[in-house]
């Protein structure tokens, strides 16, 4: 086998250096983290407030790559988005009735999808191909971020696991609030049994436990708040030690803004240069590039399933049998509703890593793709022999991606599971109002953001490629998303101020048939219960507010907004990017 690529120093370290950041007209959505990830990328500018970015610079000749945000139709600022594009209604199914984020979740999304624009029209541009404007609204993000959820309200069957109000985070005896994770049935029963829980609750608890993922809810049963209502916290931190469980507390934003290490949120490391480039004219940023994908659950699935609507051909690696997840309920078309969200348009080959003559047979395609992107446990790749310098020494030019949990930046962390790092984090400090307790999102919002993190750090690899003909090593996490999420609560408490929301901010107000959202900064002092949501939107815009309805059911989107159907006959939603 050759010797692997060794790491070396390179004149162009990062993939936007040299080029000039420009921004111009209205405010949009997340300015602020679209012109921080270029700076972090290597762009020049001021930065000042505008919803149009422009990129330009000799080294990719005399084009100017531009991308807008803006916020969608009918829709004024995040609260308006969350509520119209169903955000509301998945967030607030643990607590019976739609609950706004209290963090800017759609236009964190809006910002990674502006810079992952931008990003995808430089190489366009590097690889001979038409230079598009694109436009990225906090609607279709928004969209994005549930596609999961909307995908399983429009499938032929029902959800087969119950949703309705309940799930963690639990509250220990001494008041503590924590998280509690585990894959396994056996270690979930053990835990349980540990702190004498009654075998029948142990039962009913598991499938809402596990499809929490999936549903945004687990109403097991409530014996088991009771149990552990009564078990000191260490009493709950020995039944996890001695089952095999993850425990994990609450911890606090100023705790998080206290150990902040102001890492990027991705890292980029270029390798030995082998690359030559492409000047061939390409109809799509990725087109006539492979990205290979061994990716489960969301996070790795998403960012390839971005890179495939660039262009890219996106071929899952999945075990004999296939990915379990495809038979997911519900189905359409005997195919997971929710698997066709992430992975529709892909190919698949199947691997068994366990075996040595498989595993040479995935370095033998990696050998002839241009990303190769996984999200295995930490080790993993190593042990298996699959991790960067294995496949580079066959392909020097490859970029390989890692999307993980923590990216090795926080000794003893618990699992790295979304909810687990929204707990260790402080996102569930920072996802609710100050008169609430702090409680991790039952929607998974960092495997969602780590997904666009892990793209939009790909797409950052290519273009490094292009630059410099080396091949690229880019890791992205689950923490990157949640600083990346609650940077400006993080900010408030590093300067000694209250991090979180004040008390109701963004909780929708009921009317006699439905609710309805409000602007950010509007205020009420109305009771609008005795009126119906189509009064109450009457009254309020008769005094200039832009009220808008809030989305309840998901169903009632497929037929409102623009959501198509694919062959499977599956809810998909549009593309995250508009290009002209």
């Amino acid at each position: 086998m050759a010797t692997p690529a060794t790491p070396i120093t390179l004149r162009t370290a990062r993939p936007l250096e040299g080029l000039r950041m420009e921004t111009s007209g209205p405010p949009g959505p997340a300015d602020g983290l679209v012109a921080e990830h270029l700076r972090l990328l290597g762009a020049t500018g001021d930065g000042r407030p505008g919803g149009r970015f422009a990129l330009s610079g000799r080294q990719f000749g005399s084009g100017t790559v531009t991308a807008r945000t803006t916020w969608g139709d009918g829709v004024v600022d995040e609260a308006t988005v969350q509520a119209a594009t169903g955000i509301m209604a998945v967030h607030g199914r643990r607590d019976g009735g739609p609950r706004g984020l209290a963090v800017d979740y759609a236009a964190t999304a809006t910002g990674l999808l502006t810079v992952q624009a931008l990003l995808a029209g430089l190489l366009a541009q590097a690889r001979g191909g038409r230079v598009p404007d694109a436009e990225v609204s906090a609607e279709r993000a928004g969209l994005l971020t549930v596609s999961q959820y909307l995908a399983a309200a429009g499938a032929e069957e029902g959800e087969a696991a119950e949703l309705a109000p309940g799930g963690p985070p639990f509250t220990a005896a001494d008041g503590t609030l924590f998280e509690l994770e585990t894959l396994d049935p056996g270690v979930w029963a053990a835990f349980w049994r540990a702190l004498g829980a009654p075998e029948e609750a142990i039962r009913r608890g598991w499938r809402p436990f596990q499809f929490r993922y999936a549903t945004a809810c687990a109403p097991f049963p409530p014996v088991l708040h009771e149990i552990v209502r009564a078990s000191p916290w260490e009493r709950v931190r020995e039944a996890a030690d001695g089952s095999g469980a993850d425990v994990c507390p609450l911890l606090s934003l100023a705790r998080r803004a206290a150990e902040y290490d102001g890492a990027p949120p991705w890292e980029l490391a270029a390798h030995g240069a082998s690359y030559a480039g492409t000047t061939a004219p390409v109809d799509a940023p990725l087109a006539g590039l492979t990205v290979l994908e061994a990716g489960r659950r969301i996070q790795a699935p998403l960012a390839a399933h971005l890179l495939g609507l660039l262009g890219a051909e996106v071929v899952r690696i999945e075990p004999p049998g296939g990915d379990p997840l495809r038979g997911m309920p519900p189905a359409c078309s005997g195919i997971s509703a929710r698997w066709l969200a992430l992975n529709r348009g892909k190919k698949a080959v199947e691997v068994d890593i366990k075996s040595a003559a498989d595993r040479e047979r995935l370095r033998e395609m990696a050998a002839r793709a241009d990303v190769f992107l996984h999200n295995w446990a930490p080790g993993k790749a190593a042990q298996l022999g699959l991790d960067h310098e294995h496949l580079a020494a066959a392909n020097p030019a490859l970029v390989y991606a890692y999307t993980s949990g923590w990216a090795g930046r926080l000794p003893g962390a618990p699992m790295g599971t979304d909810f687990m790092v929204q707990a260790r984090t402080g996102v569930g400090a920072a996802a609710r109002p100050a008169d609430e307790p702090p409680a991790p999102s039952l929607m998974t919002l960092l495997d969602v953001l780590g997904g666009l993190l892990g793209a939009e750090a790909v797409l950052a690899g290519l273009l490094l490629r292009e630059r410099t003909g080396c091949g690229v090593r880019v890791d992205s996490s689950l923490l990157g998303a949640a600083d990346v999420l609650t940077a400006p609560a993080r900010a408030r408490a590093a300067r000694g101020l209250d991090p979180r929301q004040p008390a109701g901010f963004r909780r929708p107000l009921p009317t006699a048939d439905g609710w309805i959202a409000l602007p950010d900064h509007a205020a009420i002092a109305h009771d609008l219960r005795a009126l119906s949501t189509g009064q109450a939107l009457e009254r309020l815009r008769g005094r200039g507010l832009a009220a808008v309805p809030v989305v309840t059911d998901l169903a009632d989107l497929l037929a409102t907004r623009s959501i198509s159907r694919d062959a499977h006959g599956a809810p998909a939603v549009p593309d995250p990017w508009s290009f002209a």
